[in-house]
């Protein structure tokens, strides 16, 4: 049997005299691809035209990525519409199957499609050389597409890891800022220096490169305090972030000084002139993963030194030495010996210590309420609350540091005042990131409740409804204060249009808003405009 195929043409689709309303669906991502959604929209009205369809309605996912559905705004705002019987149309006209998506499970891609025909809305793919018409044979070519898109995408990730390991054992930078005393140099394919980049600035030309060069004078001699105090004085992290932050002094982002700030410092191999890159890995939009040591990819004396080797190594060894496997038995003596000393054991002793942090010890015992029966230390405290506070306001504080990453990443500013209760973006308008905590009624229905701060009068309010087990976010609610009232906002499962009109998957939506456009003009001034 031979089936015979007709470029873009679509036999079983009769001409008809009335139009049938149909939307279409754009989405260029961000590998640089050869089309544009500007031209992938050409396509489709012809198509359109040529087959009788009107578009009533244009989703448009610009700059995402097809490996998932996660950030696609547009497309799961096309799946709702269909699926709540809000949309005008019946028929949904794409590019090819590849924009759908590039997922690496050819399932995935059907699934979606799926959902569109349960609800009688067909999608015809307008650029492929098949007729979605549910024949075998544009099932099988469909299917066969599919997978090819995933493919293309694991092709690719591969060539972009080889290369970026290149540069890597060539000596430039690859991605992320400099950090605290080095800052980021913008060279030509040659090797001549051209300009030095300011935070998120970004090279332009495909063939410049970017290394790392030493900062301010004022910044290194922080650095080698930083190692100084550490080596020499024995100076725990927190100690040594309390003695920056009583000069006043903030990071390279800005902020205050914090253990973690100054651990950073000392375990990061630029500061001897290493590049070293590979310490994590995400790829196809997976989790990230940590990597041995061994998978690293490391350049030596890449970079000018600012840091002298013989210190660095003995930071390291201190390091080494506390993350090292410690007894049961050490750790309860250490414990024991630092209630003898102060008389009493809380988080802010342990974690000033250095050595043993609560977090080993939580990790180690279960809960530091149990940490501190076993070296006779009790305290009449309701240590689960304080521990579900504590566990909520670590959440916040990371939830917190990704708004204010993704904000930065579109390229906006931001700023955090009163206590990080209150973030300015881009100075002109203030958000605060409130959780609702997940909770569970008499009869049986989920319940969130988030309580007001009076004092704090943002905005926007960037609410993190959590799932059931409170332990990571379920969606979120970006509501104007102005269709805010009360002192105490309730969300059920489902809620008034009103309020779920606000609710969305991803905080995309957020960053979208703080989204700027930076470049350089002719004089070397840099310049500022919202995209």
């Amino acid at each position: 049997m031979a089936i015979e195929w007709t470029q873009g043409e679509c036999a079983a689709l009769p001409r008809k005299e009335i139009a049938i309303p149909a939307a279409a669906y754009v989405r260029m991502s961000t590998d640089h691809q050869q089309f544009s959604t500007d031209n992938q929209l050409a396509t489709i009205r012809h198509y359109a035209e040529r087959y009788n369809f009107e578009i009533v309605r244009t989703y448009a996912d610009d700059g995402k990525s097809g490996l998932s559905l996660a950030g696609r705004d547009a497309l799961q705002n096309l799946l709702q519409d269909v699926e709540n019987g809000l949309a005008s149309f019946r028929t949904i006209l794409v590019y090819d199957v590849s924009r759908l998506g590039r997922f690496q499970d050819p399932d995935e891609a059907a699934e979606i499609e799926l959902r569109c025909k349960r609800r009688g809305t067909h999608v015809h793919y307008c650029a492929e050389q098949f007729s979605n018409d549910g024949t075998i044979g544009s099932t099988i070519l469909k299917t066969v597409k599919r997978a090819m898109a995933g493919e293309y995408s694991r092709e690719l990730s591969t060539k972009v890891f080889a290369g970026q390991v290149n540069l890597v054992r060539l000596g430039f930078h690859q991605g992320g800022p400099a950090g605290y005393g080095l800052r980021r140099l913008l060279v030509d394919q040659t090797g001549k220096p051209k300009c030095e980049l300011a935070r998120r600035e970004q090279k332009s030309i495909a063939t410049d490169r970017v290394i790392l060069v030493p900062g301010p004078a004022e910044e290194i001699a922080v650095v080698q305090e930083i190692y100084h105090l550490f080596v020499r004085e024995r100076r725990s992290e927190v100690e040594i972030a309390e003695v920056l932050n009583g000069r006043g002094l903030v990071t390279d982002l800005e902020r205050r000084w914090t253990r973690a700030a100054v651990r950073q410092i000392l375990v990061n191999d630029k500061y001897v002139g290493d590049n070293v890159w590979g310490r994590t890995s995400r790829k196809l939009k997976q989790a990230y993963v940590r990597n041995p040591r061994s998978n690293w990819i490391r350049a030596a004396r890449a970079f000018e030194a600012i840091i002298d080797q013989e210190i660095f190594d003995q930071a390291r060894a201190i390091l080494a030495a506390r993350t090292a496997r410690v007894s049961d038995e050490t750790m309860l003596q250490k414990l024991s010996a630092l209630f003898e000393r102060n008389g009493y054991l809380s988080r802010g002793l342990l974690d000033a210590t250095g050595d043993c942090p609560s977090r080993r010890y939580e990790r180690r015992f279960g809960s530091l309420r149990r940490a501190y029966a076993l070296v006779g230390y009790v305290s009449d405290r309701d240590y689960a609350y304080l521990e579900f506070r504590r566990a909520l306001s670590d959440l916040r504080s990371r939830v917190l540091t990704d708004v204010l990453s993704g904000i930065e990443a579109a390229g906006g500013s931001v700023s955090v005042r009163t206590n990080r209760d209150l973030i300015v973006v881009n100075g002109e308008f203030t958000a605060s990131v409130l959780i609702a905590r997940c909770m569970r009624t008499a009869a049986g229905k989920l319940r969130w409740t988030v309580r007001l701060n009076k004092s704090v009068r943002p905005d926007l309010l960037i609410v993190v409804r959590m799932r059931p087990e409170n332990a990571c976010p379920q969606d979120y609610y970006l509501l104007p204060s102005i269709d805010v009232h009360g002192p105490v906002l309730k969300f059920w499962g489902i809620n008034d249009f009103s309020l779920d009109s606000y609710r969305c998957e991803t905080l995309s939506r957020l960053y979208a808003m703080a989204a700027r456009t930076f470049w350089r003009s002719s004089d070397g001034r840099g310049s500022r405009s919202e995209n």
